[in-house]
């Protein structure tokens, strides 16, 4: 696989200056380059300012900044884009432009230099062939705000290798951005729904069938999201919108721009969004709803029956890149097959359109662990970026199905376990816990925490060698299940904790059970009293990891041409804690929270903050979790007392305020 360490980026502007910072952000070389200097020193002002309000708001220290901006090199002469083994175009959306720079870019670098096009709305494969090698071209279609926005769509043209798609892959998890890949056609997947979105509220305005305000205020509460459609085109730029919807017009009338926003970007003006108290009765109510419901619910099937992609890519790239709180496909399953083919129908009439064929629950599926297979490895991965992979009973139930595949596959003789995007595993599906409390239905967490523990079973004794493959947030039940593999191999930046006790519950997936195995009685109290965020490095130092590895040769180690680290020999080699486990193992939390002294083993100053964080955790959930500790009767008795501790004030209590300080009552 090619490995990428210098980017280039052609085009300074907004996007240029922000995707150029966000891979200098992840320790790419960036070379920065514009056709005049005063636009590319433009472009280096606007990084610096963004990353000067990140020191503000103490993201970033200076030193950070500085380090930043030493890995941007600007330059007006195309020549300098030599020494990059990758260059994304951002220029402006014009064909012809993109063109001739391509065309340009060709004479210059080498063969095998992946060139990739920012474009929103052309043809990949048409801009393919301004270059003399093709497969190494491809689409990388990024989001605003490009520095902070994760979402980017990868879209091969009809020549491009297989192995480029990989390489670009890669370099997207190393960039710090969530990937979805689909076909090559107008407006890919985000736009394609999204522009006709904007477009029906133009059509509506146009209509008099309500007022823009009223039409924001209305979508903002039915899609869950902060920013109405005439907002947002005033945020990003009517014109913007008008020339989206004008390259989707290639798939017929319904897709024809409104009359309205046409004059509005002919006049290059924001719309008038007037503030009033104005209400909109029920019947404009429900016409809006219908309306902008319907034209999304359209499109997106129609993605689907084009292949253009499937549900997970839709709903991912709203959630991700539009900030929607539910994807156009949860919204799908929530009103039924029933209420979206009404919506849909009334939108067909309308506009003479061609009822799709998948609008049905099969369609609308949506795979969150995959299974690949390379030789005698198979890579299973959680997929569910978008909430941080937290698990639920649609993850735990692919995780079965596809672990299943795997160690029934005699050929198989490894299998590896890892995430996607910016966690492993961020622990559980909180929601679903608040609301099975809410409801009284305390039997469905026992239900889900049940077969959860026969999941991680399951991978626990499984004869084939099982290597977790760790990259990001580890937390909870996250950290149950890299537990449960028999080599645990940490990225740098990934963070490893047991926040259980301090939103009101303990580990339930065998945590208590499974930590004291893996790095001792002491230290595994200490995680679960504590919830204590460990680096890779600190995990290493503990025994909890066995190596710390490049994310850069993850792909290398899980295909066999890297070797696997040699693991740790479990012995604690930090002095800080081995004095946490000499006290964990020594006195009781009962004894450390009652007791007005300092354990002698703590060095000055570390013991009272260390009882000043158990004191915040809520009492219930400690006393309980040393009790399985100390029983240590297997994974099983953590289900005994789950009912118990999800019945009392202090679980709805913290599990409702993740974030937030709270007082637990122990009760």
């Amino acid at each position: 696989m090619k490995k990428i360490k210098t980017v280039g980026v052609a085009g300074a502007g907004t996007m240029g200056s922000a995707l150029a910072q966000k891979f200098a952000q992840e320790g790419f070389s960036v070379v920065l380059a514009d056709k005049e200097m005063r636009f590319v020193e433009n472009g280096i002002k606007r990084i610096k300012e963004t990353l000067n309000e990140g020191i503000e708001r103490k993201i970033f220290t200076p030193e950070q900044v500085n380090e930043i901006i030493s890995r941007i090199y600007g330059s007006d002469n195309l020549n300098e884009f030599k020494k990059c083994e990758l260059i994304v175009e951002a220029i402006f959306e014009n064909l012809d432009a993109k063109t001739e720079l391509f065309q340009n870019l060709d004479k210059v670098v080498s063969h095998d230099t992946i060139l990739a096009t920012n474009t929103s709305s052309f043809s990949v494969t048409e801009l393919s062939n301004s270059v003399s090698n093709p497969e190494r071209f491809l689409g990388m279609h990024y989001f605003y705000h490009a520095a902070k926005n994760r979402l980017v769509e990868i879209i091969p043209g009809e020549k491009t290798s297989q192995d480029t798609v990989k390489a670009m892959k890669n370099f997207a998890v190393l960039s710090g951005k969530d990937a979805i890949e689909c076909r090559d056609s107008y407006g890919f997947v985000v736009n394609r729904f999204f522009v006709p979105w904007l477009n029906e509220a133009a059509r509506l305005l146009g209509e008099g069938a309500a007022t823009a305000q009223q039409i924001d205020n209305i979508c903002m509460k039915v899609f869950s999201i902060g920013m109405g459609p005439f907002a947002l085109m005033n945020a990003t730029g009517v014109p913007i919108a008008y020339h989206a919807q004008k390259t989707l017009e290639n798939f017929g009338d319904f897709y024809k721009v409104a009359d309205a926003l046409k004059k509005q970007a002919e006049l290059n003006k924001p719309w008038d969004i007037p503030q009033t108290n104005e209400e909109a009765d029920d019947k404009t109510l429900k016409l809006v709803k219908d309306r902008m419901l319907g034209v999304v619910f359209l499109v997106c099937s129609q993605l689907l029956d084009e292949n253009v992609c499937g549900a997970v890519e839709i709903n991912r790239g709203a959630r991700i890149g539009l900030r929607w709180r539910r994807g156009p496909i949860d919204l799908m399953k929530k009103l039924g097959v029933d209420e979206v083919s009404r919506l849909i129908k009334l939108i067909c009439g309308k506009y003479s359109v061609k009822f799709p064929a998948s609008v049905n629950e099969k369609s609308w599926e949506m795979e969150y662990v995959k299974l690949d297979k390379f030789k005698d490895k198979a890579v299973i991965t959680i997929s569910r970026p978008e909430d941080m992979n937290a698990l639920n009973e649609d993850i735990m139930c692919q995780l079965y199905e596809k672990f299943d595949k795997a160690e029934k596959d005699n050929e198989i003789k490894t299998i590896f376990i890892t995430g996607e995007g910016k966690a492993f595993v961020a622990g559980a599906d909180i929601k679903f816990f608040i609301d099975n409390i809410k409801a009284n239905t305390l039997n469905k967490i026992v239900t889900f925490t049940t077969f959860g523990q026969q999941v991680l079973d399951k991978i626990d004794k499984c004869e084939k060698k099982v290597i977790g493959i760790i990259n990001g947030l580890t937390l909870g039940g996250g950290l149950e299940l890299a537990l449960c593999c028999d080599s645990i191999l940490a990225a740098p930046k990934t963070v490893f904790a047991f926040p259980e006790t301090g939103i009101g519950i303990y580990p339930g997936l065998g945590g208590t059970q499974r930590a004291p195995k893996r790095v001792g009685t002491g230290l595994a109290k200490y995680m679960i009293y504590t919830g204590d965020f460990l680096s890779a490095k600190k995990a290493e130092k503990i025994g909890l990891a066995d190596a710390v590895i490049n994310y850069e040769d993850i792909p290398d180690i899980i295909e066999g041409t890297k070797p696997l680290p040699k693991g740790s020999d479990k012995k604690i080699t930090d002095e800080m804690f081995n004095s946490y486990n000499s006290v964990f193992e020594k006195y009781s939390v009962q004894e450390i929270l009652e007791s007005g002294n300092i354990p002698a083993e703590l060095p000055p100053g570390i013991g009272e903050k260390l009882i000043k964080k158990i004191k915040k955790k809520a009492p219930l959930a400690l006393i309980t979790a040393e009790k399985l500790i100390d029983e240590a009767k297997g994974c099983e008795s953590e289900l005994e007392k789950l009912a118990y501790i999800f019945s009392t004030s202090d679980a709805l209590l913290g599990l409702s305020s993740i974030g937030k300080s709270v007082e637990f009552q122990g009760k």
